[in-house]
């Protein structure tokens, strides 16, 4: 038969279970993940909202130019009514009022058959459209990348809160213990000066974190337009991937060949050059068919005793052929050769700009893997360290200032591996974006390092 130890232990690990299943589930709710605020962040922040409203005027480029090669119907119309006294001289006649009424419509088609501008300004409505999706598109990359940044600068600042205040707390027992040392006599009040020296110190750096911690949380808060909740941190065992494919040039190329600031530049070159042979074609006699019809009708007039009605329909050919506009023609001509030119060197500044981003963000990420990778074994040796040292000064062959300093280096040294990790994650997600390759499948695979 069980004691009385063991009868009572059943009841208290239920109750813990049933507190823990109530604890659990409202923590659980209450984390965010990296996928849950990029949703958030993508119907809610106002900068990529923007950028979707401008992509949605600049697809109505395409239906304005083709508007120019289409038939235009216009309807006018007017209605007067004219009181009118006449007084006659030198008879006997009486004076005469009269008041005539006017009404009249007219129909008029107008259909371009011969205006090469309006082909011209046609096409650059296409290569417009094109540059607002590459724009459109650009803007998408930019807030993946400024979600992921402002995710792990929390996660981030985090760490770096509770990393001070676990050094604070190690730091206070270490003033504990040489405060003790001292009152027994085996350790001089230095030692004591210099732990509550460092605890000060780790006091002002949890208030400086407390800040920046509440800053960070601010910049996402930007983002997704509500006040974040608890984000779920990276897993302890997580293993950086090299990129792939893992060769600066294929990245570099990449960039070059498909990067969106390239791809928006060379449509501005398009629309540059179209824009020089629109100019060019305001040289160019016009030619559009014409139909009218209307009606007008007024009344007893002093002048007719009778009204009428008229209706009238004409068909034809329109001509027009500019000769002399004081120069504005050749003027415009050389403006848009000039600036044809400026947008051709802006392009090859983008796509210089982009491959040397590329090859940029592409070393980072192998530095970030390698620095990690270095930081693991230098947070391994830390700790050997600090255990050293502890023990060193428990049997007197260390002194305080030697653990301080031990701990202080721990304590950095997993701050940087963190740092270092977030860093690497992000500039991954910059160097697909570089190559305008980010998608939310990217999001998807980082989401799946965090900790479940």
């Amino acid at each position: 038969m069980p004691g009385p130890g063991l009868s009572t232990r059943p009841c208290r690990l239920t109750k813990l279970l049933a507190v823990v299943a109530l604890v659990l589930p409202a923590s659980a709710a209450a984390q965010q993940d990296l996928l849950e605020i990029y949703r958030e962040a993508l119907a809610n922040d106002a900068v990529y909202s923007a950028a979707r409203y401008s992509a949605e005027a600049g697809r109505e480029r395409g239906p304005q130019g083709r508007a120019l090669l289409l038939p235009t119907l216009g309807l006018s119309g007017s209605a007067t009514r004219t009181r009118s006294e006449t007084e006659f001289r030198d008879t006997i006649l009486p004076t005469t009022t009269r008041t005539p009424e006017q009404a009249s419509y007219t129909l008029t088609l107008t259909q371009p058959l011969f205006r090469y501008q309006n082909w011209i300004q046609y096409e650059q409505g296409g290569v417009q459209v094109r540059q607002a999706e590459a724009t459109f598109a650009q803007a998408y990359q930019d807030l993946v990348v400024r979600v992921a940044t402002a995710y792990f600068d929390v996660l981030a600042a985090q760490d770096t809160l509770a990393l001070v205040r676990a050094q604070k707390e190690a730091i206070a027992e270490q003033l504990a213990q040489a405060r003790r040392n001292f009152e027994v006599g085996t350790a001089t009040i230095t030692d004591t000066h210099e732990a509550q020296a460092r605890f000060d110190l780790s006091n002002a750096q949890e208030i400086a974190s407390q800040n920046d911690l509440e800053a960070k949380r601010r910049v996402l808060q930007l983002l997704t337009g509500k006040e974040p909740g608890e984000l779920k941190p990276l897993r302890a065992d997580i293993k950086l991937p090299a990129p792939n494919p893992n060769n600066m040039e294929a990245w570099a190329e990449l960039a070059g060949k498909q990067g969106y600031p390239v791809l928006i530049q060379e449509a501005a070159v398009e629309i540059a050059a179209l824009e020089a042979r629109r100019n060019r074609a305001a040289h160019l006699p016009t030619v559009d068919f014409v139909a009218t019809h209307g009606q007008s009708g007024q009344s007893a007039t002093t002048d007719s005793a009778i009204g009428r009605d008229i209706t009238q329909t004409v068909i034809g050919l329109q001509f027009a052929m500019p000769l002399f506009q004081g120069g504005a023609l050749t003027s415009r001509d050389r403006e848009s050769a000039a600036l044809a030119n400026k947008v051709r060197e802006d392009l090859d500044n983008a796509r210089r700009t982009s491959i040397l981003t590329a090859r940029q963000i592409y070393l980072t990420v192998l530095n970030g893997i390698i620095q990690v990778q270095a930081l693991e074994q230098a947070l391994v040796s830390s700790q050997s360290a600090l255990d050293s040292n502890k023990l060193g000064y428990e049997v007197g062959v260390r002194i305080n200032i030697d653990v301080l300093n031990a701990s202080q280096q721990l304590f950095q040294t997993r701050r940087d591996l963190a740092v270092a990790r977030y860093n690497t994650i992000t500039n991954h997600l910059r160097l697909k974006a570089a190559a305008g390759s980010l998608r939310e499948e990217d999001v998807v695979e980082v989401n799946r390092v965090l900790a479940p």
